[in-house]
């Protein structure tokens, strides 16, 4: 019998949870979902060989071999590059990049630059901004006067701005909005915001997301889908009334894993080296609802493809 936890996303509450599962013997764990979260209960889980498979962490911070810490979406190595490519072949030759100061966020940041430059863009990264950050009028004020330095260089078309973020967004855009500067070029965002529900609900906010062509990746299933998909995404959405994206079927994805590593181990082992062997091997082998589970040398997913959104004003609202 499992146990569930609501950390919503608060890494004390993480925390909790995670001395509650060690009290408990409990030796497998799925999730937490954010970056920030997954550092949290990092030390006790290696402390307690406890093996944690998150569906959403991102940061390269986490990407440490040998540990037992899996991750079953794409990391900031894949994501970075990704969004990298489509800046520059959208004709982006400069872009400022901007971070909310937190390990999966920070690390979009860094992969997103290095991509871009590796490219032959040039990348203005400026310092992440805090995490209890409550107005945005200085970082604003420095991302403007960097803007109509290069538009006066390049052209607005061929700048843009990309921002790590959570909803906070949501503030930093309704007071970017007032200003012709921070319209006039193309923004794109990280997986931490994309449909938002925040952003499409405030009305300012998202007229300025779509005057931006304001658009986010999210880990997206596979071009074909697995034959089972449908049915599986039914049985969740009938359980919960919510739509299965692909982080969640990544969860899902990992209790099949967890399941084959436990039946393909010998009822009395006690090596968490072992377990941690076996875990990779079934990975590897697993053809999952979210597509092939290949795991890189850091016990991360190695590869994923991305679905862009954007906000579009629909009959009378925001979507």
């Amino acid at each position: 019998s499992g146990m569930v936890f609501d950390t919503k996303l608060d890494t004390a509450l993480a925390k909790l949870a995670m001395a509650d599962v060690v009290r408990t013997r409990t030796k497998y764990v799925i999730g937490p979902q954010s970056s920030a979260e997954l550092a949290a209960i990092k030390p006790l889980a290696d402390e307690k060989n406890v093996l944690v498979v998150s569906q959403g962490s991102t940061a390269s911070s986490l990407a440490v071999s040998g540990d037992g810490i899996f991750r079953f979406c794409p990391g900031d190595v894949v994501e970075g590059p990704a969004i990298a490519r489509t800046m520059f072949a959208e004709g982006k030759r400069v872009v400022i990049t901007l971070s909310r100061d937190d390990a999966g966020n920070k690390g979009l940041q860094t992969s997103v630059g290095s991509s871009f430059a590796a490219l032959g863009g040039q990348v203005d990264a400026i310092a992440p901004y805090s995490t209890t950050l409550a107005k945005y009028g200085t970082l604003i004020a420095t991302l403007k006067s960097k803007l109509q330095t290069y538009i006066a260089a390049q052209g607005a078309e061929k700048v843009a701005v990309y921002l790590a973020s959570f909803d906070e967004c949501v503030s930093l855009f309704n007071e970017a909005s007032t200003d012709p500067i921070l319209s006039s070029v193309q923004w794109y965002g990280g997986d931490g915001v994309v449909l938002s529900p925040a952003l499409t609900g405030d009305a300012q906010a998202a007229a300025f997301a779509v005057t931006i062509k304001f658009i986010a990746p999210n880990f997206g299933l596979p071009t074909i889908p697995h034959p089972d998909l449908a049915t599986i995404s039914a049985a969740i959405k009938s359980a919960t009334g919510i739509e299965a994206d692909a982080y969640a079927l990544a969860a899902y994805d990992a209790v099949w894993v967890i399941a084959k590593t436990v039946t393909a181990m010998p009822i009395t082992n006690t090596s968490y080296d072992l377990t941690k062997k076996v875990f990779n091997i079934e990975s590897s082998k697993y053809f999952g609802i979210t597509g092939p589970l290949l795991l890189n040398a850091a016990g991360d997913r190695s590869t994923g493809s991305f679905d862009y959104w954007g906000i579009v004003m629909e009959g009378g609202s925001y979507k």
